[in-house]
Formats: structure tokens, C-alpha cells, sequence
């Protein structure tokens, strides 16, 4: 599975992409609004940085402005993925961006038959949100399994990127139901390395390494 990095920040990419661990990014408007740079400097930044999928999130209303911005959008680096909303006016942007090749991410996804209309009109990835299932009493983790047996039903290609990740759990849970991505914020990153045992063990074997240096 892989794991992309939720951020907008270059500070989290960099350190995550130090560690080996940054496959990719996923961005939204919310995220980028906390940087205080231009969507398109931003980008061109990330990019510089991780060659992986960027994923980059159209915000016009209606499907016209959607494929002008998308269009813009792809100019800025060739790993770029064009985020598009699970609404209506998104699905027709949708179609025509698969007709023209372009890749895709069909966002805000809360049910698999949302999930099977994205990948049937062509997209590269689709993001169910989990986390915010869980908030409402859903089991989050149910539509990913869902999803992943109703692609592996009809032999569809498009991946699976689990969103809305809050904890480690989420990202075991994930993985074991086949899902293709795993998208994190950088602090859940730090939580999946840490485990007090590992740390504990660490300390212990350092402590006797001195030990055995002061000996000599």
C-alpha cells in the first residue's frame, strides 16, 4: 500500500520525503490556505520536491470552470492529479478529463456506488472518506472493503485511496482491506514509526553499549 502525505505544508513534505516515506500528496483548498502562497507556486514546490502523484483540487462550481482550472492545473508539473468533487457538475469534468487522458482523483466519496460511478466514467483514484463516516457512526472501514470487492468483482483498474485518515489504526485497517493508497496528515506518519517498546528496547541496548565501552 502506498502512503501519501495530507498537507499542504513543504516543511512536513520534506521531512517526510527524508524518511522514504512520502509516495505522494494530496492537497485540498483548506490545506493550502494555511501556507499563504499562490495554489500554483505551492505546487510547483511540492512537485520540485516529490516525484510521486500531487494530487490538486479544482474549486469551481460548474464543470466548464473545473476543466479550465484542471487544464491549468496539469501545466504545472507532469505528476499532477486533478482532484474533482463527487458532485454532479464534477462527473462531467470527470468524463471528459478521462477522454483527454488526464488522471484523476474523484473526492469526497462517502458510499461505494459513488465509488463504482467515479471508477465507470474513468477516474485514476478515488478518496471514500473514512474518518468522516466514523464521526457520523458509520464504520468508515466497511466502504473501503466494499469498494475494493466491488473493483475486484469487475476487474476495474482504479485505486483505491483511502482519505480522512486519523490514526494508525486507520492505516492497518486499510491495508488490510486491499486498499491501494493510504492518505495520512505528517503527525499520524510519526505515530506509525513510534511504539513505546521500540523505544524502550533502544534505550536498553544503548545503555548496555555504554556499559560495555566504559568496561574496556
Amino acid at each position: 500500500m502506498k502512503f501519501f502525505l495530507d498537507t499542504g505544508s513543504v516543511d512536513e513534505i520534506r521531512k517526510g520525503n527524508e524518511l522514504g516515506l512520502v509516495d505522494g500528496i494530496t492537497t485540498n483548498p483548506t490545506l493550502v490556505a494555511k501556507e499563504g502562497l499562490s495554489f500554483k507556486d505551492l505546487l510547483k514546490e511540492i512537485c520540485a520536491i516529490v516525484p510521486g502523484p500531487v494530487n490538486a483540487e479544482v474549486t469551481a462550481p460548474d464543470a466548464p470552470g473545473m476543466l479550465r482550472q484542471a487544464m491549468e492545473l496539469k501545466e504545472v508539473a507532469p505528476n499532477i492529479i486533478i482532484k474533482i468533487p463527487m458532485i454532479p457538475e464534477g462527473l462531467k469534468a470527470l468524463k471528459t478529463l478521462s477522454e483527454k487522458k488526464v488522471k484523476t482523483n474523484v473526492t469526497l466519496i462517502f458510499s461505494p456506488v459513488q465509488a463504482l460511478i467515479a471508477a465507470k466514467l474513468g477516474a485514476t483514484y478515488v478518496s471514500p472518506f473514512i474518518g468522516r463516516l466514523d464521526d457520523i457512526s458509520q464504520v468508515g472501514m466497511d466502504v473501503i472493503r466494499q469498494i475494493r470487492q466491488i473493483f475486484d468483482n469487475y476487474g476495474l483498474e482504479t485505486q483505491i485511496l483511502t482519505a480522512s485518515v486519523r490514526h494508525p489504526v486507520h492505516v492497518l485497517e486499510a491495508a488490510l482491506a486491499g486498499s491501494d493508497v493510504a492518505t495520512m496528515p505528517y503527525k499520524v506518519y510519526e505515530m506509525l514509526i513510534k511504539h513505546p517498546l521500540t523505544d524502550s528496547g533502544n534505550e536498553k541496548f544503548l545503555a548496555d553499549w555504554k556499559k560495555l565501552q566504559e568496561a574496556k
